[in-house]
């Protein structure tokens, strides 16, 4: 168990900016900052971050929460396990009492094939670094492809003995199941010669390491490369599927490279492990790579959400230059700008990288890169010289890919460069397009519903349900707490007297008192329970921690809190930042702030709760006298009382009844 003190130094220090920012590209919204949402696949940002918070909101997803949140959500950390992280970001000291049995136990499947995984990094280091076989042979091989020292510990490489079970045997021997080594693939179990038994053997015999790392840098799996001579057996092996390694869903190398992505604003894109290494050794950090596997939407999602630009490098042959074009549709499809840059024959990024400096590897960049058309239109004209059959297809080829890109300003202006690079007519291009764009929304009006337009007429739609309206003003409540129940405010209570004349009237009286108080003062008044069990459990939280908290902070409150109830919270606090409109002052618009009403604010969610609970009281009340045939005079005066108290309170609100 992590201690209290640990947690609140957590708190205090962790900025919720500063730690989304590792892995979604924020920019500033007024007084917060906006992204694309980690969660899922969209082109319009809807991803929102409050700094004055500390809490972050997923308008497509419907996720939401403080900074510990985050990372539970999008990086499937434990809750002391993003604790952990925090404290390592922010150089905190964690103090921790020692765990049970029982709780290791309950470890889920996932946290013990991490720690598998994280082991087997440590015995692959120690390894390359202390055994004699390691430095002879996998440290050789690491220094005669031109990696440091340095480079070699930041990548965590490392090498596995070349010996059948060298690993699984000192695993077992740690306290490590056997269970969690198969399933993470480091070990491979087979059945025995005598029945009930089992072989076991390292799936990586031989090989130098290179742990691959998720994007928070938990080892997620492991590429291989084996040394010798065997053609049997596989250049290159990584880990197999398993349920925290979806080859498909990282990027080797982003770990490192987020923060260099973010800060160029643009992405350059590998194939292999030593292409990122090479080139990361000579200061080009924002490089990830596809790990030999074809590019996939969701590694390239991981890019976007750090930038909209990404550059392709492929090496200088064929297969490379077909490869790159097989990437590019799929890119454009996320609405990224593309350049690609392919390398002299014979070089890829690795070897060219290692020949050259720093300087020289930078400008080669920024002259051969070239924009995705003109990169596609040169390539495939070379292919089709003077047919004019294969012109024909190239030209259709490079109209589909144009057809991926979201943008229509973008499409038209790349229509305009292939026509002239081309000899064509933009016209006859555009009508390609029109056909193209035309066959993919029919292909998609297939597999999806039809949209609601935004001033189509629903039939039948009904009413807020009294249930909806209840559920608003409670929601209201807890928002008013969170936001300004410190705060202290001048408000107009309404006493109820009887006049000279007899009837009742509403006189109002000044009082001071901070907002949690006159709200729980009038609630208690009027014997009036939350009836949605999530809010009536945040409500009642709240008031205890602000009676007895002199500085509470909403930040601290939430760390107490249970993450269902934190994202609940943190929906509440962010929904109006949704539609908030900034820079009013440009056009001499000043709006009135929220906050300078708060008491008026407080006093009417009260009244009209007043009024809705009158109101169904009033209701329930009629149903008795419809139900029975008993004397209902006594029933009638409640309802009539209720009647007038209703009309009082509506007219304190100006509403109009009918």
């Amino acid at each position: 168990m992590i201690s209290k003190t640990t947690i609140d130094q957590v708190f205090d220090a962790a900025r919720v900016e500063e730690v989304i920012g590792d892995f979604v590209q924020l920019k500033k919204s007024g007084s917060n900052f906006k992204g694309l949402s980690p969660f899922t696949d969209e082109r319009t940002p809807s991803f929102m971050v409050s700094p004055v918070k500390q809490i972050w909101k997923d308008f497509s997803s419907g996720k939401g929460g403080n900074v510990v949140a985050f990372l539970m959500e999008h990086e499937h950390f434990t809750y002391p396990e993003a604790i952990k992280y925090l404290a390592r970001k922010y150089g905190i000291e964690v103090e921790e009492t020692q765990r049970t049995e029982e709780e290791l136990e309950e470890a889920s499947e996932k946290e013990s094939m991490y720690l598998v995984s994280d082991y087997a990094r440590g015995y692959f280091e120690d390894c390359l670094w202390k055994s004699e076989m390691g430095k002879a042979i996998g440290l050789t091989y690491f220094k005669e492809r031109g990696f440091s020292a340095e480079t070699i510990k930041k990548f965590g490489l490392g090498y596995n003995p070349d010996q059948w079970d060298a690993f699984t045997k000192t695993a077992l021997g740690n306290g490590y199941q056997l269970e969690y080594l198969e399933k993470t693939g480091l070990t491979i179990v087979k059945e025995g010669q005598e029945p009930g038994t089992k072989r076991m053997f390292d799936r990586f015999k031989g090989r130098v390491m290179f742990p691959i790392h998720s994007m928070s840098g938990r080892i997620l799996g492991f590429g291989g490369r084996i040394l010798g001579n065997d053609r049997k057996a596989a250049k290159y092996l990584n880990s197999p599927e398993s349920e925290i390694y979806h080859k498909g869903r990282v990027l080797y190398g982003i770990y490192f490279a987020k923060q260099a992505i973010a800060r160029e604003d643009t992405c350059y894109l590998v194939e292999g492990y030593t292409d990122v290494i090479q080139l990361s050794q000579r200061g080009i950090e924002n490089v990830v790579a596809s790990s030999g596997t074809a590019l996939t939407p969701e590694q390239i999602r991981l890019v976007n959400r750090l930038t909209k630009n990404i550059t392709v490098l492929f090496d200088g042959d064929a297969a490379g230059e077909r490869a790159s074009l097989r990437g590019i549709d799929l890119i454009l499809e996320q609405g990224m700008n593309v350049r690609v840059c392919t390398f002299p024959p014979g070089e890829d990024p690795d070897s060219f990288a290692k020949a050259n400096d720093t300087g020289t590897i930078k400008a080669y960049l920024r002259e051969n890169a070239m924009d995705f058309i003109q990169y596609k239109t040169s390539l495939l004209s070379k292919h089709a010289a003077h047919d004019p059959i294969k012109k024909a297809e190239t030209v259709r080829d490079i109209v589909q890919s144009i057809s991926r890109i979201p943008d229509r300003i973008k499409r038209e202006i790349y229509v305009q460069e292939c026509a002239g690079m081309m000899g064509i007519s933009e016209a006859v291009l555009f009508n390609t397009l029109a056909q193209i764009s035309k066959k993919h929304q029919g292909e998609a009006g297939r597999q999806k519903p039809p949209l609601q337009k935004a001033f189509d007429v629903v039939k039948g739609e009904q009413p807020l349900s009294t249930a909806d309206i209840q559920y608003g003003l409670e929601r209201k409540i807890i928002e008013m707490l969170l936001l300004y129940g410190k705060e202290e405010e001048a408000f107009e209570d309404l006493i109820l007297k009887e006049n000279e004349d007899g009837n009742l009237v509403l006189e109002p009286e000044q009082v001071e008192a901070r907002v949690y108080e006159k709200i729980y003062l009038d609630l208690q008044e009027d014997e009036i329970e939350l009836s949605h069990e999530q809010f009536r459990n945040i409500y009642y939280r709240l008031i205890a921690e602000m009676n007895e908290k002199e500085d509470f902070s909403v930040n601290g409150f939430l760390s107490l809190l249970d993450q269902d109830t934190v994202a609940e919270i943190s929906s509440i606090l962010m929904e109006e930042e949704k539609y908030e409109l900034h820079h009013w002052e440009r056009k001499d618009i000043y709006p009135k702030e929220k906050s300078n009403t708060v008491a008026q604010l407080v006093s009417e969610t009260i009244l009209t709760l007043r009024c809705f609970l009158i109101k169904k009281r009033i209701e329930a009340l009629k149903k008795e006298t419809e139900d029975s045939q008993e004397d209902h005079t006594e029933t009638l005066e409640e309802i009539m009382n209720y009647l007038q108290l209703n009309k009082l309170l509506n007219k304190k609100l100006n509403r109009v009844l009918s």
